[in-house]
């Protein structure tokens, strides 16, 4: 398969943040479209063609969230929206409420997941996850977010402590953003891997690739769900400034 590639990324992915590594971000600016937009939206239409299974997860309790964030896109992404809407790259889409996460894999270029508080934390009850970067939603799904982040060294104690106060924090109009940075030796946007088989990551000097995830919170202001997007940008080692 044709890698999918970007050459330019509107922040600077090599000058990391202290984790959590949060700002806010006007909510004009959530859903970005890009150089590659044509071609991931190409792609994430066939993985829910072919793989809906492994890429959409929603649990009846989040259908309310998931129709009131079909909405919420369609009014930023697509005023005016009637039965159909035609994307930017001339493709058109047919607005199927029936099937909210299916038809908002088809809009926008951002993974969406959908996150219930239930108890004292929030957990993952929805997604439409086309490219997932070494995770897997079935192992996911309907878990709360200290079980999602299982696998992820830096994430202690203290870190989900910080993490579920801003899932507890976040305002509607007020969504927050932050980034990562990981380096691949494959460009593919759809790598799911087990929590079981964890990926060595390649060092920065043999990796050929550099993917970045622009990720945001924010909230509904109906429902209340947390909605957790993610923009992700794979960038050739010819592209990214040298570190």
């Amino acid at each position: 398969m044709t890698a999918i590639l970007q050459r330019t990324i509107p922040y600077d992915p090599l000058t990391p943040r202290p984790l959590p590594g949060i700002a806010p971000v006007r909510m004009k600016d959530w859903l970005l479209r890009d150089e590659a937009f044509a071609a991931q939206m190409a792609q994430r239409a066939a993985l829910l063609g072919a793989r809906r299974n492994d890429v959409l997860a929603l649990h009846e309790s989040a259908r309310p969230a998931a129709e009131e964030l079909l909405d919420l896109v369609l009014s930023l992404a697509y005023p005016g929206a009637g039965p159909q809407v035609t994307r930017p790259d001339g493709v058109r889409v047919t607005i199927d409420r029936a099937d909210p996460l299916a038809t908002l894999g088809q809009l926008v270029q951002e993974d969406l997941c959908i996150l219930l508080k239930q108890g004292d934390e929030h957990v993952l009850t929805g997604a439409v996850l086309c490219f997932p970067a070494s995770w897997m939603l079935a192992e996911k799904y309907l878990r709360p977010l200290v079980a999602i982040h299982e696998p992820v060294a830096p994430y202690d104690g203290s870190i989900a402590k910080r993490v579920q106060r801003l899932f507890d924090g976040v305002q509607p109009e007020r969504p927050l953003w932050r980034f990562n940075a990981l380096w691949y030796v494959d460009p593919a946007l759809h790598q799911p891997r087990s929590m079981h088989d964890r990926r060595d990551a390649p060092a920065a000097k043999t990796a050929d690739y550099l993917r970045s995830e622009r990720q945001c919170i924010l909230r509904l202001p109906q429902t209340r769900a947390v909605i957790f997007s993610i923009h992700t940008y794979v960038l050739a080692r010819a592209d990214i400034a040298p570190t």
